[in-house]
């Protein structure tokens, strides 16, 4: 049976917890006074401390978010953008207690964190949903050549191309490689939807194909023409599949919110991420969220080609927030710290962006990363694929 509808994270506030607290019934069976009394002292001390770090830390995201509208805003207007016009101090970290140990709990509460789809969900959504199986490569260096292929017609290099599969999958990565998932081991568990040499999240997947789905239907229209017999069927019921996928995706505003909701909670958007491992459609898929990022680029008037890292950077933090810092001056990278361009939630999952502080250590990271990764075998395989 297919997974329920994927659940948003939740997210208690220290309010809540005490609000909780305060009306559940107490235990005080088998627990002698002092321990009850010590447990609620520290579960005080602690509620008291969390609350003051949320105030904290709602107050600084705030600011960034502030400062991210009003650069925009300046942009817009052809204003210069200042020093002054990014938050440049870093977030705030919590270092009060620990929240303690309820002496009655009969064991650790249940986890919050939602459960992650891999892609036995995505097929089995995409079969029930649409009828759609994708055709998976006889092997990965398969998946790479169709990959080149559709890099190299859609004007993108080779530098490029390795350079972002290096830093996203360690230049180890399969086709079908998820993150989180790579190298299977037991114990091991999904980190979030993202697949492929470049990790596409499933919102990726389902804003793509509404945005640029006719343009892959074409593609598909054109291969099928040559084709006769099964080879043709096949190729006939893929685009029918897909031409689903695509009224599906255009089923809501073209909005990344929107796009967000169908791809994390309906079985319709877990469906439309199994398209990556088609050999003639994630190949596609892939290169679009790259060539996107540097037709964003162009349009903003930066005509210089973007070099990997660079390219991964909008990758990796979206095209408005990378394009900031690639167009930040030298001496501003060294001051402005990385959390202007991430929100809070993202910004705490992503240990490179906590680890490096400031642009300049972000980029430095990213090239890091691309310098030692670009000599593996995958990403050998890639570069030669071209």
């Amino acid at each position: 049976m297919p997974r329920p509808a994927v659940r948003p994270i939740l997210r208690l506030a220290a309010i809540a917890l005490a609000a909780a607290l305060a009306t559940a019934p107490a235990h005080t069976q088998g627990v002698p006074p002092a321990g009850l009394s010590d447990y609620q002292a520290r579960l005080a001390e602690y509620l008291q401390a969390r609350q003051a770090y949320d105030a904290e830390a709602e107050a600084y995201w705030n600011a960034v978010s502030e400062k991210r509208r009003l650069r925009n805003t300046k942009r817009r207007e052809r204003l210069p953008i200042e020093l002054a016009d990014y938050v440049l101090t870093q977030p705030p970290l919590y270092t009060g207690p620990r929240r303690p140990i309820d002496p009655q709990a009969p064991g650790e509460p249940p986890s919050e964190r939602p459960q992650i789809p891999v892609v036995a969900d995505f097929l089995l959504a995409a079969a029930e949903q649409y009828n759609f199986v994708p055709q998976q490569p006889a092997s990965d260096l398969d998946f790479k050549r169709a990959y080149a292929r559709a890099a190299r017609a859609a004007g993108l290099t080779r530098e490029q191309i390795v350079g972002v599969y290096a830093f996203e999958t360690g230049g180890r990565g399969a086709y079908n490689t998820q993150a989180g998932l790579e190298p299977p081991g037991p114990g091991k568990h999904a980190v979030s939807p993202a697949l492929g040499y470049n990790q596409l999240l499933s919102t990726n997947s389902v804003s793509i194909l509404a945005e640029h789905g006719s343009r892959v239907l074409a593609a598909l229209r054109q291969k099928a023409k040559p084709l006769n017999g099964e080879a043709k069927a096949a190729m006939e019921r893929k685009i029918e599949g897909l031409k689903r996928m695509i009224a599906f995706s255009r089923s809501v505003p073209n909005r990344w919110s929107e796009h967000d909701r169908l791809a994390k909670t309906t079985m319709g958007g877990l469906g439309i991420h199994a398209a990556i491992l088609d050999i003639d459609i994630g190949p596609l898929l892939q290169v679009q969220k790259l060539l996107d990022s540097v037709l964003f680029a162009r349009a903003k008037g930066y005509a210089a080609p973007l070099t990997a890292a660079e390219l991964e950077l909008m990758n990796l933090t979206g095209d408005g927030n990378g394009f900031d810092m690639v167009t930040m001056p030298p001496a501003f990278r060294l001051q402005v710290p990385t959390a202007n361009f991430f929100q809070r939630t993202g910004y705490e999952r992503n240990p490179v962006a906590r680890r490096t502080k400031v642009v300049a250590g972000l980029i430095a990271e990213i090239q890091g990363h691309i310098n030692r990764n670009s000599a593996t075998a995958g990403a050998r395989d890639l570069a030669a694929a071209f």
